[in-house]
C-alpha cells in the first residue's frame, strides 16, 4: 500500500492545474490502465471540498473509463440535477448513480465484538457491520477513487477516508451504530483527532475486508480565511492509511483554531446553497460547543434550514424526541424502541445538544417557533439577525455587537473546529 502523491503545507496554495497535476501523478504511479472506474465523491453538503473539480478532472483524464459516479450521501437526501450540475460541471448526468443507504448495501465483513469494545473502552461491546453499496463488489471496477475533503469531524474525529466508503456508501446498521458508538465515547474526545476509536473499526474492517476492492484515496485539505475566500492547503492520493494521517495532520494545522478566551457569544452563519437541515446545520454545534463558555450562548443563522432530519423516520424522531443532553438520549433509548431503532438519530440528539451548559438560539429560514422551541433551542427571527449581522461586511473573528458587547464570528462552522 502507497502514498502516490503528497503535496501540501500550512502556507500552500494549490491551483486547479496542481490538483490536476496530482490526479496525473497519481495514477501513473500507481500504474496499469483501469477499464472501468466508479468515483465516490461526497455530496452537494461537502461544496467547498474541491471533491466536484477533482471528479471532472478525473472524467476529463479517464474519458469513458470513468463509468460510474456515486456521490456518497450517507443518510443524506439524495442530489438535485441542480446540484450536480453545479457541483460538477462538465461530467454526464447519466454517469451518476443513487447510493440508497435504507437497501442497496451488502455486509462484506463484521469487526469482532472485542476489538470494539477494546477501542472503546468497553463502552460499546457489539460487533460491527461493515456495510458497503453493493456496486463496490458487483460493479466490476478495477479501480474505485473515493475523493473527499480530511477535516475535523464530531463522529470519527477527520472527516472522510474509509469513512466516504463504510459510512458514504454505508448501510442502515453500520451507519447507526458507527454513530452511536462514537456518541456514547464522547464527541470531545473525539473532534479533531485522527486515531479514534471508529477510525480504528473503519481501518480493522479496510484491513481486512476490502481485498477485492481497488480503493485509491484522493483527500483534499481546505483552509476557510477570516474574510470567506478558501484556500486549497494540500493534496494527498493513495490507497493506505498513511495517506490519511498525512492530511490528518496538515488539517489539525489550519482547521483547528484554538481561541485565547471562552467566547460569552458566539455568531455562526449557514450558507443557503449547503445547509437546508439541522441535520447537517447542526454543525455549528458540533464544531463550537468547546470554545463557547459555561452560561453562554450560540446564535446561528440558517436561512435555508427548513427540516430536521434529512429522512423523513430521522425527521420524525428529532421532533419526537429534541435536542436533550446524553445521559437523556441513553435514558430515552432504553425506554422507548422507535429511537432504539436508529442510533443515528439517537447520537444525533446528543451531538446536537449544548448538554446545558450553553444556550442555542437558531434563526431558521422556515422553521416555526414552535418547531424550534419544541426541540430544546431557542428561537430567534432570522431576518432580524440577518439585518443585525451582515453576513458580507464581516470577517471571522471577534466582532463588536451593536449593544457593545463582544462576539466571535464563524462564516462556515462545516470547515473548523473551535476549542478555547
Amino acid at each position: 500500500m502507497t502514498t502516490y502523491f503528497a503535496e501540501g503545507d500550512r502556507n500552500a496554495t494549490l491551483s486547479t492545474a496542481d490538483l490536476q497535476r496530482g490526479l496525473k501523478a497519481a495514477l501513473a504511479a500507481r500504474g496499469g490502465s483501469s477499464a472501468k472506474v466508479l468515483a465516490l465523491p461526497p455530496d452537494y453538503s461537502r461544496l467547498p471540498s474541491r471533491a466536484g473539480e477533482l471528479t471532472a478532472l478525473l472524467y476529463e483524464e479517464l474519458g469513458e473509463r470513468l463509468t460510474d459516479i456515486m456521490p456518497a450521501l450517507g443518510t443524506h437526501r439524495p442530489m438535485t440535477d441542480a446540484q450536480i450540475a453545479d457541483m460538477f460541471p462538465g461530467v454526464p448526468r447519466e454517469l451518476f448513480r443513487e447510493h440508497r443507504w435504507r437497501s442497496d448495501v451488502v455486509t462484506v465483513g463484521e469487526v469482532p465484538a472485542s476489538f470494539v469494545s477494546e477501542v472503546t473502552e468497553g463502552i460499546y461491546e457489539s460487533a460491527w457491520p461493515a456495510q458497503v453499496n453493493r456496486l463496490l463488489l458487483e460493479g466490476g471496477h478495477d479501480l474505485i477513487v473515493s475523493i473527499g475533503q480530511v477535516v475535523p469531524h464530531e463522529v470519527i474525529g477527520m472527516a472522510n477516508y474509509n469513512k466516504n466508503v463504510f459510512v458514504g456508501t454505508g448501510g442502515a446498521a453500520g451507519i447507526n451504530e458507527s454513530h452511536f458508538l462514537s456518541a456514547a465515547y464522547g464527541m470531545e474526545r473525539t473532534m479533531g483527532r485522527a486515531d479514534t476509536p471508529l477510525r480504528k473499526i473503519l481501518n480493522y474492517a479496510q484491513d481486512n475486508f476490502c481485498s477485492e476492492m481497488p480503493l485509491l484515496y484522493v483527500l483534499t485539505v481546505i483552509e476557510s480565511l477570516a474574510d470567506g475566500r478558501l484556500v486549497t492547503r494540500g493534496l494527498f492520493i493513495g490507497d493506505d492509511h498513511e495517506t490519511f494521517n498525512r492530511a490528518a495532520e496538515l488539517s489539525a494545522e489550519v482547521n483547528i483554531i484554538q481561541l485565547e478566551r471562552a467566547p460569552e457569544h458566539v455568531v455562526a452563519y449557514l450558507d443557503p446553497s449547503e445547509f437546508h437541515s439541522t441535520w447537517l446545520g447542526n454543525k455549528a454545534i458540533y464544531r463550537t460547543r468547546m470554545a463557547i463558555a459555561d452560561g453562554g450562548r450560540l446564535t446561528i443563522i440558517a436561512p435555508a434550514v427548513e427540516e430536521f432530519g434529512e429522512d423523513a423516520e430521522i425527521d420524525r424522531l428529532i421532533r419526537r424526541y429534541g435536542y436533550r443532553p446524553s445521559a437523556e438520549v441513553m435514558e430515552l433509548c432504553k425506554q422507548h424502541p422507535d429511537l432504539a431503532a436508529n442510533p443515528s438519530a439517537a447520537a444525533h440528539l446528543i451531538h446536537g445538544s449544548p448538554e446545558n451548559r450553553f444556550t442555542v438560539y437558531y434563526g431558521a429560514g422556515s422553521l416555526s417557533r414552535e418547531e424550534i422551541e419544541s426541540v430544546h433551542y431557542q428561537w430567534a427571527d432570522v431576518r432580524e439577525l440577518q439585518q443585525r449581522y451582515r453576513i458580507d461586511e464581516l470577517q471571522d473573528g471577534w466582532q463588536r455587537d451593536s449593544d457593545g458587547s463582544e462576539y466571535y464570528f464563524i462564516r462556515n462552522p462545516s470547515l473548523g473546529l473551535w476549542s478555547s
